[in-house]
């Protein structure tokens, strides 16, 4: 089997390959169209937040109901159907994975509006799951096999503020809709561009060569998942930043998939008032620190090198938007595996967080007739220390980064 690290500019006479992404216009082109994908990636995935007291009101669900269609539904099936589809992307044609993926979430989220009960609805959001899955693996590897390490982690930053320029639109366009046409609109509305986004990528995006950017010709053999599943779990900094990971998953999105109820049932706002306050609070600020920490994390490469030792050439990815991009990884094969098993982690974690039924401190509020800073303060101190948490297991992870990780 060959070396998936062999460099192109060995003894062994190079291959000659033609590479599309020559120039800076068609690698921005690139990075551009994939962030746009990921962008429709959270606006569909957080459309629902937004949209649930008027749908809980239409189909008469419950608090408990609710917390499954945005936690179990999508959370589940998107780790489930992860891992495969990322084992396919190492071996298969990434570019047309990202395109069907973006054309089956984007089409599940636009017939969502059609569901006229709850099973209806839940089935629609197992299909957002399985098509989300299917989007940042491959389109990670993409980016790192387009730009060279040195500014890998700017490009992976700006890919990232899709989560946050998501969110934004998600809320405005989510809760506008809303007020003026309905929650149905508002479904069908947001979800018909990405199917227009899919075809996009599909028929202008060319496939990247694998390693070229690090003059590498990579083996696309795919490894066993025991093997894979026994990497990871030999580096332990993978562990600490898997669980710092998962924390953070359960902190952030027990949060932002409830606190739209919150506002609405504690402060009476309407969708559109409320929805263009958190779009400004949760999309734009959020999106300024994922590019600032991504340019920061090009600038200290460029202090202290992009080229790992051969024992540390695996990358631990971004898993999410409150962890700075790793700059200067090799993008081969072990990576990508490690990318996807660290998503499945705060996946799980996700699911915990969303879908244990009842939301608790929107009931606390509203069943027991606390005073809402009340209810703000204990929420806050509970974070808090999830936050501390996150900050103790980051700070063993980096501890761990000296060594092989």
């Amino acid at each position: 089997m060959a070396d998936p690290s062999t460099p192109l500019d060995s003894t062994e006479s190079a291959p000659q390959v033609d590479n599309p992404f020559l120039s800076n216009k068609t690698r921005n082109y690139a990075l551009g169209l994939l962030t746009v994908g990921y962008c429709f990636n959270f606006i569909d995935r957080q459309l629902l937040s937004i949209l649930q007291e008027a749908i809980k009101l239409d189909l008469g669900l419950s608090d408990g109901q609710l917390g499954l269609l945005t936690g179990f539904a999508f959370a589940m099936f998107y780790v489930s159907a992860g891992i495969p589809i990322a084992r396919w992307a190492d071996k298969g044609n990434r570019r047309n994975i990202v395109a069907y993926a973006i054309g089956i979430w984007s089409f599940m989220t636009a017939i969502s509006g059609l569901a006229q009960n709850y099973l209806q609805l839940f089935l629609a959001r197992i299909g957002v799951g399985i098509g989300e899955a299917g989007g940042s693996p491959p389109s990670h590897s993409i980016i790192s096999d387009i730009f060279p390490p040195e500014k890998r982690a700017t490009a992976i930053s700006i890919y990232s503020t899709g989560v946050n320029v998501g969110i934004l639109f998600g809320f405005l366009f989510g809760g506008w809709l809303n007020e003026f046409f309905g929650w149905r609109v508002a479904f069908a509305v947001v979800g018909a561009p990405g199917i227009l986004i899919a075809i996009i990528i599909r028929y202008t995006l060319k496939e990247p060569i694998r390693g070229l950017s690090e003059g590498r010709v990579v083996n696309t053999a795919v490894a066993p998942l025991g093997d894979v599943l026994g990497l990871l779990w030999s580096r332990r900094s993978f562990r600490h930043m898997a669980i710092a990971a998962g924390l953070n998953a359960f902190a952030a999105y027990g949060t932002v998939n409830w606190q739209a109820s919150f506002f609405i049932r504690s402060h009476e706002m309407s969708t559109g008032e409320l929805g263009t306050w958190l779009a400004l609070s949760s999309g734009l600020l959020g999106a300024i620190g994922i590019l600032g920490g991504g340019i920061i994390a090009d600038q200290i490469a460029d202090q202290v090198g992009t080229t790992p030792p051969p024992e540390v050439r695996v990358e631990l990815h971004q898993t999410s938007e409150a962890m700075p991009p790793m700059a200067g990884m090799p993008s081969d094969m072990a990576r990508r595996h490690m990318a996807m098993m660290d998503m499945q982690i705060s996946s799980v974690e996700m699911t915990i967080a969303v879908a244990m039924g009842d939301n608790s401190w929107l009931n606390v509020s509203t069943r027991f007739h606390h005073p809402p800073y009340q209810v703000g303060w204990t929420a806050l101190a509970t974070f808090g220390v999830t936050s501390f948490l996150i900050a103790i297991t980051l700070w063993f992870a980096l501890g761990q980064l000296t060594g092989p990780l």
